[in-house]
């Protein structure tokens, strides 16, 4: 049973390696921290830490470094998160209420985050099964080219070029057609949700003269193209340089970790596991991410929703790393996320 002296030296010795990246020896503890103990007694303590597989000594210095068991222990005795000062509140604030849609609120969720944390930054696009249908737009931009737009209830804003093959097809796209196709899809599909909408669009197609019927077909087949896209579990992620910075982290090559975050579907599944706790945040540390590629990576991650879907947001870096900012960072732009999206 580790004392709660021993728990304050763990929290320390996480604090200090984090800010240091050095091996923390218990001199330099007494002379950092206010213990009001000598450094033999620091050293008891840190054996007892050692015992139980909390720290460990990474050589033969006397300075010991957090195991990934110590980690979880630090994080777990966590009762508040430093909260994020006021100017990084309203930078949030300020740089994600001036994008323009849904994908330009998630890159610029994950490049804030990038450059408040200095790791990588992960943003679920939320599955939009049961997101309805506001608008759809056919544009044309020229006598060859068209322009199909999808616009969700959520905020989702998908847009898709369309390159008309011959003659017939360009004569077919004459705006008074145009105008009459946009109005009877608008009429069937707004409301509709992304999941039923593929046969609404199916069922739209009957009825339609031959000479028009090709140019419906592959205005559906774009539609029905980017109601799938729109449905699809996907990730937008930024930071991945800051891996490369923090390469003396890793004991081996960071080409597996690159290689999983390659792999949306790794973390996507990992998103997927992880129970967001009581304070708003979930946390897979190390050895916790077993059989991933991201054995010597932590994970931070909070819920934020949209369109009545729920979604992840999330960093990925070092088990070196700064858990209290970084967790409530997560979280504060989770939150923001489910305000600015909810307003739409």
């Amino acid at each position: 049973m580790v004392s709660e002296r021993s728990l304050a030296v763990l929290r320390a010795i996480v604090q200090d390696y984090v800010e240091s990246r050095e091996p923390v020896g218990s001199k330099s503890i007494v002379e950092r921290h206010a213990f009001g103990v000598s450094a033999a007694t620091i050293r008891n303590d840190m054996a007892q830490l050692e015992d139980e597989e909390l720290i460990a000594a990474p050589h033969t210095s006397s300075g010991r470094v957090p195991t990934d068991k110590g980690y979880r222990v630090f994080v777990d005795q966590l009762t508040d998160l430093r909260p994020l000062s006021p100017a990084q509140r309203h930078a949030i604030e300020a740089f994600l209420g001036q994008a323009d849609d849904l994908d330009d609120v998630l890159a610029r969720t994950v490049r804030m985050l990038s450059q408040l944390t200095n790791q990588v930054a992960l943003a679920q696009y939320p599955l939009f099964g049961s997101s309805r249908v506001r608008h759809v737009e056919i544009v044309a931009l020229a006598p060859s080219r068209l322009m199909s737009v999808l616009i969700t209830d959520s905020g989702r804003v998908d847009q898709s070029l369309i390159e008309l093959a011959d003659a017939a097809e360009q004569a077919a796209a004459e705006e008074p057609y145009l105008a009459e196709l946009r109005a009877r899809l608008n009429a069937e599909l707004i409301g509709v949700t992304l999941s039923e909408a593929p046969g609404v669009l199916a069922r739209l197609l009957d009825g339609i003269p031959a000479p028009r019927r090709a140019l419906a077909d592959r205005i559906a087949a774009r539609l029905a193209r980017q109601l799938a896209d729109s449905r699809q579990d996907r990730l937008v992620m930024a930071g991945t340089a800051n891996l490369a910075r923090t390469e003396g982290d890793f004991t081996g090559s960071i080409f597996p970790v690159l290689e999983a975050i390659e792999e949306q579907v790794t973390l996507l599944k990992l998103f997927g596991e992880m129970e967001i706790d009581e304070a708003g945040v979930a946390v897979r540390i190390g050895r916790e991410n077993a059989g991933t590629g991201l054995e010597e990576t932590s994970v931070v991650s909070s819920g934020y929703s949209a369109g009545g879907s729920l979604a992840h947001v999330g960093l990925l870096g070092p088990t070196r790393m700064d858990y209290s900012n970084n967790m409530a960072a997560v979280r504060a732009v989770a939150r923001y996320l489910s305000r600015l999206l909810g307003e739409d």
